[in-house]
């Protein structure tokens, strides 16, 4: 027997009904907003989705055995669930931990099930109620497209300073290059954060000012309680279609150019980069090396390497990974075997996290994890969570995160720069965050 009513809606003027969707839904304790910035990549299930208030969740601090558990909640659910899982969470499948300060305190892992979804695809909203929950559709509907968006503005500014020195920052890559010539590892993804205590922001405002200049492919916006998450990933973790899966790292960054012309000089030289490409196939072996413990036989095929795909602030370089998958394997099972992604570790992986520990000065949590849906069938699709803000509203701190892969090859001031390009959006919502 079907748990949820589903109603249908065709609508005429998407981007506003996106806004009231949004605006009207802030005002749950735990909501979660995925959007696809009318990218049209060949895998997108859907344009727009908001899932909204709490009918079960599952909440864990520690990372001890949170797979099993998550499992169990999946398990008990038979309906869609939507969450997080924290970088920490590799602690759970490796011998690893994090010891360093945890500034804004997120969980190790959340996830809930939703009372009310929407869904946009194309020109169609499809609503979807819990049964219990059906008679309060109608009433919902008119207070969404009766809703009269905030155009109120603020001239708050956020003075924004790097956790960690530039002089530190250089020096830890020449630490990295070393390691890399003794052997220890091949490529370390190392990052740097951007940390600050703040009154209050407009979580939400900051949001749709961060996607309007990035307009990212899997955006999201995720609030539960204290806890939110704005988010502008260019980057699919991993997504699985019945028993197909793929993975679709990023490694290879560079900034748009001003003119066309310098545009197509760019994507040119990003494109025929050594260095770039380098790193982008040592990801793609590593992910191929994790599916192959999942997949059937010999099923494991890379689809593109090395693509170059173009957004709003840069350019980045994309391979497709993807397999078939037995039957038997449970969802949460090939979450797992992959996890967390390997172009934000590096290679080895295992090696690649101790050292990450050993040189960041920071507990990433949220950052580098990953955030999506898992439905009742058994397919998911999951982001990486990068060029991504975190805030907890009860602490009064704000942190973001910005990194990438350092090999032999790696120039630490280019890298330096590199970071800045990364979170040249991120600055400009925080520094300026007038309307």
């Amino acid at each position: 027997m079907a748990i949820r009513t589903i109603v249908y809606k065709e609508i005429n003027h998407i981007e506003l009904l996106k806004k009231q969707l949004m605006q009207w839904s802030d005002t749950a304790k735990t909501v979660c907003i995925l959007d696809s910035n009318l990218h049209k990549e060949k895998y997108s299930s859907f344009d727009f989705l908001v899932a909204l208030d709490t009918e079960t969740t599952i909440e864990l601090d520690n990372t001890t055995q949170a797979f099993e558990q998550l499992k169990n909640y999946y398990d008990t659910c038979n309906d869609t669930i939507f969450g997080v899982l924290s970088y920490d969470l590799k602690n759970d499948i490796e011998k690893l931990s994090s010891d360093n300060t945890d500034v804004v305190a997120f969980p190790a892992l959340y996830f809930f099930q939703a009372k009310k979804l929407f869904i946009i695809k194309n020109n169609t909203l499809k609503i979807s109620y819990l049964n219990k929950y059906k008679n309060e559709i109608a009433g919902d509907y008119d207070a969404i497209t009766n809703t009269i968006i905030k155009t109120n503005k603020t001239n708050k500014k956020l003075k924004i300073e790097a956790t960690i020195s530039k002089t530190t920052y250089l020096d830890t890559i020449n630490h990295i290059k070393t390691d890399i010539q003794q052997g220890k590892y091949y490529e370390l993804n190392y990052c740097q954060p951007y940390t600050y205590d703040v009154e209050t922001i407009d979580s939400l405002k900051t949001y749709q000012a961060l996607n309007r200049i990035s307009k990212a492919p899997f955006a999201n916006y995720f609030k539960h309680n204290e806890y939110h998450l704005l988010g502008s990933s260019p980057e699919r973790f991993i997504k699985k279609t019945k028993q197909y899966l793929i993975s679709q790292p990023i490694k290879g960054t560079a900034k748009r150019g001003k003119t066309i012309q310098e545009d197509k000089a760019i994507i040119k030289l990003l494109k025929n980069d050594k260095k770039e490409r380098a790193e982008n196939i040592m990801i793609v072996d590593l992910v191929r090396n994790d599916m192959a413990k999942i997949a059937l036989k010999n099923t494991v095929t890379v689809s593109e390497l090395c693509q170059i795909y173009t957004f709003d602030q840069v350019h980045q370089m994309i391979s497709t990974v993807q397999c078939e998958l037995a039957n038997t394997i449970h969802p949460i099972d090939t979450i797992k075997a992959l996890f967390p992604m390997g172009s934000m570790t590096g290679a080895p992986k295992v090696a690649a996290m101790q050292h990450i520990e050993k040189y960041e000065q920071f507990k990433r949590g949220f950052y580098s994890g990953a955030l999506g849906y898992i439905t009742a069938d058994g397919d998911f699709d999951f982001n990486v969570i990068i060029r991504s803000i975190l805030y907890n509203a009860s602490l009064k701190k704000l942190s973001f995160a910005v990194g990438g892969a350092i090999t032999n090859q790696s120039d630490a001031e280019k890298e330096y720069v590199e970071c800045l390009t990364k979170a040249k959006a991120m600055f400009e919502v925080l520094e300026n965050q007038a309307e």
